[in-house]
């Protein structure tokens, strides 16, 4: 468990080369295609920069809730863990210890929440309480089960609560939380598939027209009027992508 790491703050996320190079390559794409169906120009392309930079910040938002919802899971998993070390007669200092290599044999070494267990153990040898790394924890990750855990935790500790019957309560609460969280998941994911084709229609409908009845669009393009036409038109589908990305993005 010596391997070096930097925390990270689970509300920003940092591409690796390999998704940078990817997410870069995808951005490119919208950009080159937004700019030749709503003023087929180069130049536009150029002119639209501000759209590949919003493509990137919302890829990084889309990873970064996607690493949270993998580390509230993960995190679940240690609850059940140091409960279980705990009824075996661990202290809780060495049910951590214990439990990480519980949640590494079942995430890997490089997972999130085993990055916050070394953390948390390399904390407790340097005489830091479990409280206040917990509670870092909780801060960094933007996860309310997290943080509502190192509260309880911490009343637990200082009135001499049943440690081991909060941990269960714990992390049937978060269990049952996700569980919810996933039929949601599972019953909009239907409309998930149907908002991401309704967002391909508008460029499939111009596509078809355009191929099949060419010159058809001509007046909206390299005018004044057509480009201030067209621009209206990509605001009010920018408008209404994001409002339906909201309307399927739906978080227990």
């Amino acid at each position: 468990m010596s391997k070096s790491y930097r925390l990270p703050d689970y509300a920003e996320y940092h591409f690796s080369w390999k998704e940078g190079a990817v997410a870069a390559l995808e951005g490119v794409f919208v950009v080159a295609m937004t700019g030749y169906f709503f003023y087929q120009s180069w130049v536009a392309c150029f002119l639209l920069l501000p759209v590949f930079v919003l493509f990137m910040k919302e890829k990084k938002k889309d990873l970064a809730r996607k690493r949270r919802q993998e580390l509230s899971v993960q995190f679940k998993d240690l609850v059940l863990a140091l409960c279980a070390n705990v009824k075996a007669g661990y202290s809780i200092e060495n049910a951590l210890r214990e439990s990480y290599r519980d949640v590494e044999l079942l995430y890997g070494a490089d997972s999130p929440i085993c990055l916050e267990a070394r953390h948390m153990i390399r904390g407790l040898e340097n005489n830091v309480i479990l409280e206040k790394l917990l509670y870092d924890l909780g801060v960094r990750s933007r996860l309310p089960d997290i943080m509502q855990f190192a509260d309880v935790f911490l009343i637990a500790k200082r009135s001499g609560g049943n440690l081991t019957e909060i941990l269960e309560k714990t992390a049937g609460v978060i269990e049952q939380k996700i569980e919810t969280d996933k039929e949601i998941q599972l019953m909009i994911s239907a409309k998930k598939m149907e908002q991401k084709i309704m967002n391909m229609v508008p460029f499939l409908i111009v596509f078809y027209i355009g191929t099949t009845s060419r010159g058809f669009f001509d007046v909206l393009y390299h005018n004044l009027v057509g480009v201030a036409v067209m621009t209206v038109c990509l605001l009010f589908y920018g408008a209404a992508y994001r409002i339906s990305k909201r309307i399927v993005e739906i978080e227990v």
